[in-house]
C-alpha cells in the first residue's frame, strides 16, 4: 500500500490554527500532540508539573483551547484541509485503521501528528471510534460503509474456527462478496480497501508466514517451537522428520532451534503423529497415533477384510515404514487371521 499525498503542509496550518489563543494554550496543545521537537507527547501530568496545576486543569486548557479553534476564523480558512482529508479518508474506503492511515500520510512522526492534531480538531468531518474488544481505533467518514464493515469482519471472524488458517487473497475475497460489502458503492469494493479494513480488525490476524485466522489461535500467534513446527509442517505439506522441521525452522523464522527439543515439543502436541522413524505428520492430514498393530487393526475394522497387498498399500498412506514391518505385524495369530480366500480379518471377530 502506497503513501499517499497532502497537498498543504502541516506545520504551516497548525501555525496559522494556534496563532489565535493564548501562549499557555498553544503550549498545552504542542506538548499533547506532539507538534514540535521529535513528536513526543506529554502528559497532562508532566504539563501541569511544570505549571504547579492539577492534570484537571490542564485538561480543560485543552479543551478550552480546541473550542477557541475552532470559534476562530483560522479554522474557517483551513477548511480546505479538513475536506482533503476527509476525501481522503473516504477513497481508503471510509473507515481506516487510525495509526495506519497516518502511516500513509507520512513516515515523519511530527507530520502524523499533525495530522492527527486536524482530526482530533475538526469539527463534524470525521468521527473516530475508539478500540474495542473487536476492534482498533479507526477514523470514519462514511458511518453506513462503517457499519457494514464491521459487521463483514465480525461474520467472517464468526465463521472461522480455532485453528483455520487461509491466504489473505482468499480473505479479502471473503470481505468483497460479504452481502453487506456488496451494498456499498462499487467505487470503495477493491483489494486495497479490503485490506485496509482488515487491518481494523482485532480478532482477525496474520502469522510470520503471512497466513490469516483468529489472532488467539496458537497457529497465528505463536509461542514456541510446537507452534513454528507446525507452520514448517503445514507448508511443506507432508511428513518430515524432526531433524527436517528444526532445520526449516531456522531457515524460514531465522530461529535458532535445537533438534533435540524440536523432537520434544513433536512429541507432547497432539496436532502431531509419529508416522515413522522420527518422522511426524499433522494429524489434521488423516494420521492417527499409534503402533502399527493398530493402524492395521483400525483399517480392517473399518473396511472390513482385505488383501496382504492392500492392507501394506493403505498403511503406507498413513505411515513411512518397510514393507517387512507390515507383514511381520500382520503375522500375528493374535491379532489377524487369514481365510481360504487369503483374506485378512481381525482375529477376535
Amino acid at each position: 500500500m502506497s503513501k499517499v499525498t497532502i497537498t498543504f503542509k502541516p506545520k504551516q496550518t497548525t501555525k496559522k490554527l494556534l496563532k489565535d489563543i493564548q501562549d499557555r494554550a498553544q503550549y498545552v496543545l504542542t506538548h499533547r500532540f506532539g507538534l514540535e521537537g521529535d513528536g513526543t507527547r506529554r502528559t497532562l501530568e508532566s504539563i501541569g508539573q511544570e505549571y504547579g496545576i492539577t492534570r484537571e486543569r490542564v485538561r480543560q486548557i485543552e479543551k478550552f483551547a480546541l473550542q477557541a479553534i475552532r470559534k476562530s476564523d483560522s479554522f474557517e480558512e483551513a477548511q480546505e484541509v479538513f475536506d482533503e482529508l476527509r476525501d481522503l479518508i473516504l477513497s481508503l474506503g471510509g473507515v481506516v485503521e487510525e495509526e495506519h492511515f497516518l502511516e500513509l500520510v507520512s513516515k515523519d512522526p511530527v507530520i502524523r501528528n499533525h495530522i492527527n492534531f486536524y482530526l482530533a480538531l475538526s469539527d463534524g468531518h470525521f468521527s473516530y471510534k475508539k478500540e474495542d474488544k473487536h476492534f482498533k481505533g479507526r477514523w470514519v467518514v462514511n458511518e453506513e460503509i462503517a457499519d457494514k464493515v464491521h459487521a463483514a469482519l465480525q461474520d467472517i471472524h464468526d465463521v472461522l474456527e480455532k485453528h483455520d488458517l487461509i491466504s489473505e487473497d482468499e480473505l479479502i475475497e471473503k470481505i468483497r462478496c460479504h452481502d453487506g460489502i456488496c451494498e456499498i458503492e462499487e467505487v470503495h469494493q477493491n483489494d486495497d480497501n479490503a485490506r485496509r479494513w482488515l487491518r481494523i480488525s482485532k480478532k482477525m490476524d496474520k502469522n510470520p508466514l503471512g497466513e490469516w485466522g483468529k489472532s488467539d489461535s496458537p497457529n497465528v500467534k505463536t509461542r514456541g517451537i510446537r507452534d513454528y513446527a507446525y507452520l514448517v509442517m503445514r507448508k511443506h505439506g507432508s511428513p518430515m522428520h524432526f531433524r527436517e522441521v528444526a532445520e526449516s525452522i531456522e531457515e524460514t523464522f531465522d530461529r535458532s532451534t535445537h533438534v533435540a527439543t524440536t523432537h520434544n515439543e513433536l512429541i507432547k502436541d497432539s496436532r502431531f503423529v509419529l508416522v515413522g522413524r522420527g518422522v511426524y505428520a499433522l494429524k489434521e492430514w488423516g494420521y492417527k497415533g499409534g503402533v502399527v498393530r493398530e493402524v492395521i487393526q483400525d483399517i480392517i475394522e473399518k473396511e472390513g477384510p482385505m488383501s496382504k497387498e492392500d492392507i501394506v498399500d493403505r498403511v503406507l498412506k498413513e505411515r513411512y515404514l518397510k514393507r517387512n514391518t507390515i507383514l511381520v505385524n500382520l503375522q500375528n495369530p493374535k491379532h489377524f487371521k487369514k481365510d481360504g480366500t487369503g483374506l485378512y480379518y481381525l482375529a477376535d471377530k
